[in-house]
């Protein structure tokens, strides 16, 4: 349990700053919902899945790269320069080779080419990209405090910006990405600065090969996530004008729909941050523990634990979205999404339980890493792309919105369950699989006994609050179960 403890630590550390970045920066959703109109805001949302799909291929895996060579201390400072400068010199063609492709690239996010905002765009993408071996070096050696600092600072930055520009100077769109440019420029200095020290090893290609071999693979990989995660606007923008009329009236148009869907996805980012501060905290934990022999104990009751805290968050986001969502901002006056919005709130609890599979995803992928067999993950990430694609354009003309939720969840969950079995077979943990799918079953099934439990007479909120209890309790006891050690043991 002391593992535990010091895995709980560094997620609660890492979690706090993601947590308070993520609740910062939410606040922006009520600023650009409340501003732009719906097709507005889908032409951000856009642009930052295009800002997505280019980070994996600016990046190359690097960051996974370094936290598995870093950790041998006395390589790293060379290590850390050698793909420091790599990187800055790959961004910065990787800038050159996007802006000459503009004329093709600029009419799929919704800008005519030549919009500034695209420069804007690359900019973000090279501060971004020269920032990432930095944090995985702060992550490594376990400063999250000094993470945490820099993470927080770049939300408040980017949120302070966003208000200045749009409320103080009535800027368009184009202040979201002037806000994320200036953050992303102060952070990637302020993360140069707190590792100086880093920079006085040598550069050496052999190093560089190394982590070439293992950082590569996660450039389909990290494709095929941005795939799942992001297409799905693109093929909402690609909607047949006649179909968004006859499934959400003739006041629509597809700009309308990916800037609705858009928004209310971002309730699902409860459960993305729970990932997220897991995933920071346990790549380097299960690094450090996995020669230890209780290494698959403990890895298997981690598994169960992060179960129990989806449980926990779905049901919570879930049964209360349409309360989440009517939620005024002091001062702003605004809705925490507005009410022309309102209309995607179906699509969340599917989102939340896509999200818990990744979750899932990131749990397994401890045996992928301890025995060096990425190349297994851009088998899976590129299966579950093709999922993703091939649901998308069978259920978006039937389901719309609904069906583009539907295509994410199907495509997590096959991902979930095939790198379980790799990563199985490459270093066995005792995983309760049972117990997981039995303590998602449960969360599913008291979020959809809401309306029963409303036509019995209960208001939305009190059945809500006992449906959360119960689940809770529930999924808790069987937790607890899970994790007791096993008469065979």
């Amino acid at each position: 349990m002391t593992k535990l403890k010091e895995l709980f630590s560094d997620t609660l550390i890492y979690g706090t700053s993601s947590v308070l970045a993520r609740f910062i920066g939410y606040l922006l959703v009520p600023l650009h919902t409340g501003m732009f109109d719906e097709d507005q805001y889908g032409i951000i949302s856009l642009i930052f899945a295009a800002i997505a799909l280019f980070n994996v291929l600016f990046t190359m895996g690097m960051e996974s790269a370094y936290i598995r060579y870093g950790k041998d201390r006395d390589q790293a400072k060379s290590l850390f320069k050698t793909l420091q400068l790599f990187l800055l010199t790959s961004s910065a063609a990787f800038v050159f080779i996007v802006w000459l492709a503009q004329p093709l690239i600029s009419p799929q996010i919704g800008l005519e080419p030549g919009n500034p905002i695209l420069w804007m765009m690359l900019g973000i993408l090279f501060f971004d990209t020269t920032a990432i071996v930095p944090f995985a070096e702060l992550r490594l050696v376990r400063k999250s405090i000094s993470f945490a600092i820099i993470k927080t600072g770049n939300v408040i930055i980017n949120l302070a910006l966003n208000f200045y520009l749009i409320l103080g100077l009535d800027y368009g769109i184009e202040a979201v990405f002037i806000s994320n440019l200036v953050a992303s420029l102060l952070t990637a200095l302020a993360t140069w600065i707190i590792t100086i020290p880093m920079f006085t090893g040598e550069w050496n290609r052999e190093l560089l090969t190394k982590a070439l071999i293992f950082g590569l693979p996660f450039v389909p990989a990290g494709l095929g996530h941005v795939i799942n995660e992001l297409l799905d606007r693109f093929f909402l923008k690609s909607m047949n004008p006649e179909t968004v009329q006859t499934l959400y009236g003739s006041d629509y148009t597809p700009d309308d729909i990916v800037g609705i869907y858009s928004a209310c996805y971002k309730l699902a980012v409860f459960m993305l941050l729970l990932v997220q501060m897991f995933r920071m905290a346990w790549q380097p934990f299960f690094m450090r523990q996995s020669e230890e022999e209780s290494a698959p104990k403990t890895f298997s009751q981690t598994f169960s634990l992060f179960n129990f805290a989806a449980a926990a968050i779905f049901l919570s986001v879930a049964l209360f979205a349409e309360q989440i969502v009517s939620i005024k901002v002091p001062i702003l006056d605004f809705y925490l999404v507005d009410e022309k919005f309102w209309g995607g709130l179906g699509i969340v609890p599917l989102l939340l339980l896509a999200y818990w599979f990744q979750g899932w995803y990131v749990n397994f992928s401890a045996g992928i890493f301890i025995s060096e067999t990425t190349k297994r993950l851009p088998q899976i990430t590129l299966i579950g792309a093709g999922i993703t694609i091939v649901a998308n354009l069978i259920m978006i003309p039937f389901f719309g919105m609904m069906g583009s939720a539907m295509a994410t969840l199907m495509s997590y969950s096959v991902m979930a369950m095939l790198i379980y079995y790799y990563s199985t077979n490459a270093f066995t943990v005792p995983y309760k699989l049972v117990s997981g799918f039995g303590v998602m079953l449960l969360a599913a099934g008291f979020y959809y006994l809401k309306p029963t439990l409303i036509e019995f007479g209960f208001s939305d909120l009190i059945a809500s609050l006992i449906l959360l209890t119960a689940g809770v309790i529930t999924t808790g006891l069987l937790t607890y179960r899970s994790i007791l050690p096993s008469k065979s043991a």
